[in-house]
């Protein structure tokens, strides 16, 4: 939902408001906060808003849009505070409960979030918007068929809610329901965020005909994780037209540029040549009619660079000692990943893996996080290596010289399931749409053993599971070939 609330009816008119110093109302000065924050200027909105609290210290509208405004700036528990102090003192407002229920949402406080966003459909009970909202924490709550409620609710007061529908392809493809849920995920390119991932195109959208004499475009238009995921349509894709030209990110190039089918990788949209139709990798599930018995698994489908490869053992053999299993860790993704603050943790989280038995960790992690600097020493001979990781070609080769991969939900976890190398995922729970509900195996990735969160937020559980199968693991006996 929005970031911003809306102040309609938060306080008294101007002509009864006192005013600030400078003779501006506070309302007049609330507006000029939303849309600052608006604009994502940020600390202008909170200096703003704090301008009016000095003032008019229970003004609600100003407490309500400084906890949004804090919660933006990764404060959520000020937020809530200031929120519930608003609702307090001002409780039929609609728009602030249902941003209460996301901040509780996201602190993984799941009950209350749940009681303030049905009280916002309560209030306010044919908002598409706060019906959404309500559809998530159901999902986190597992209570999927309200969730499936309030979204067709939703759909059916804004057919062309765009996160409507891209939650609903979310829960459809999580329950394994792909013909629908395909269908449903194509509204993700006109949600706010979708519509930014390319620019305006000249060339046809692909509808999977076959273009003999033509060219096609296929990018790579969501994280790193998913591009390693749909890469295995490529070839699929270049079996139906002339030539294909694959367009992501340059981290990618090594990785990617050499697939079956690939002419030609760009990483620069100037650089793209003229082609007769385009496509995003992660539409080609939908246009190819995937299944889930039927998603192409020719595992590896991804290789590395064997020059790279042998680099890496020849590094590997001389830094750690002979005869221990070599275990990758990753513990934490991109900071501007929207779930990251559920899939991540801290280095700290998971020292109980180092006392799992004798093995040599290695770490995948690219950036190190500086907090985690003080225990990579726990691990045995675990180093820093993201300054030699410079791109998924350097990383993909590191990982062909591990024995198992444990990472949680990024894209480590997705390229050593390409790679079919042994992956341990730590999923988070409501988990996203590709590893479904309930199951420790996915197939997308035959190698890969997923540990799941009974709880929101509840990682303990997890680590201690997956330190007691690493136990078994290094109990076993090994022989490095």
């Amino acid at each position: 939902m929005s970031d911003t609330p809306t102040t309609q009816g938060a306080g008294p008119t101007a002509a009864q408001q006192p005013t600030l110093p400078g003779g501006e109302t506070a309302e007049q000065a609330l507006t000029r906060a939303q849309t600052a924050a608006q604009a994502k200027r940020l600390n202008e909105a909170a200096g703003i808003c704090n301008d009016v609290l000095a003032v008019f210290p229970e003004h609600p509208a100003g407490m309500a849009l400084l906890g949004i405004v804090v919660s933006m700036q990764n404060d959520p528990e000020r937020g809530i505070d200031l929120l519930k102090r608003a609702v307090a003192l001002q409780p039929n407002n609609a728009s602030w409960h249902a941003h209460l229920s996301s901040m509780f949402r996201a602190t993984n406080r799941i009950d209350e979030a749940l009681v303030s966003g049905q009280e916002s459909i309560r209030l306010d009970p044919n908002n598409a918007d706060h019906l959404v909202n309500l559809s998530l924490i159901f999902t986190d709550a597992d209570d999927r068929d309200k969730a499936d409620a309030c979204l067709l609710r939703a759909l059916g007061l804004k057919h062309d809610h765009a996160d409507g529908h891209l939650a609903m392809a979310q829960n459809l493809l999580a329950r394994g329901d792909f013909q629908a849920g395909w269908m449903e995920y194509e509204w993700r390119n006109e949600t706010e965020a979708g519509k930014l991932t390319m620019p305006p195109m000249t060339s046809a959208p692909w509808n999977g005909m076959r273009i003999p004499n033509g060219r096609l475009l296929l990018v790579g238009d969501q994280g790193y994780g998913d591009t390693i995921q749909f890469a295995r349509y490529i070839s699929w894709a270049a079996e139906r037209v002339q030539e294909v030209v694959l367009g992501c990110s340059e981290e990618m190039g090594p990785l990617l540029r050499d697939l079956p089918g690939v002419t030609q990788f760009c990483h620069r949209w100037t650089d793209v040549p003229g082609h007769a139709a385009h496509c995003r990798l992660s539409s080609l599930p939908y246009l190819f009619n995937t299944m889930p018995d039927t998603i192409p698994a020719p595992i590896p489908y991804l290789k590395a660079d064997p020059a790279r490869i042998a680099w890496w053992k020849e590094r590997l053999d001389l830094q750690l000692p002979t005869g221990l299993r070599r275990i990758g860790l990753a513990w934490t993704g991109r900071p501007t990943h929207p779930n990251d603050k559920r899939r991540s943790m801290p280095l700290e989280s998971i020292l109980s893996l180092a006392g799992a038995g004798p093995a040599a960790f290695v770490s995948l992690q690219k950036p190190m996080p500086a907090r985690d600097l003080a225990h990579i020493s726990a691990f045995a001979h675990m180093t820093d290596l993201s300054a030699e990781l410079t791109n998924f070609g350097e990383t993909a080769a590191l990982i062909e010289n591990l024995d198992l991969v444990i990472t949680v939900d990024t894209s480590m976890g997705h390229l050593s399931g390409a790679l079919g190398k042994p992956v341990w995922i730590l999923i988070p729970k409501a988990a996203d749409w590709r590893w479904m509900l309930d199951r420790s195996d996915t197939p997308w990735y035959p190698s890969a053993r997923l540990f799941r969160q009974d709880k929101p937020g509840a990682w303990e559980p997890v680590v201690a599971s997956i330190r007691s199968a690493l136990s078994e693991e290094l109990a076993k006996p090994f022989h490095r070939a």
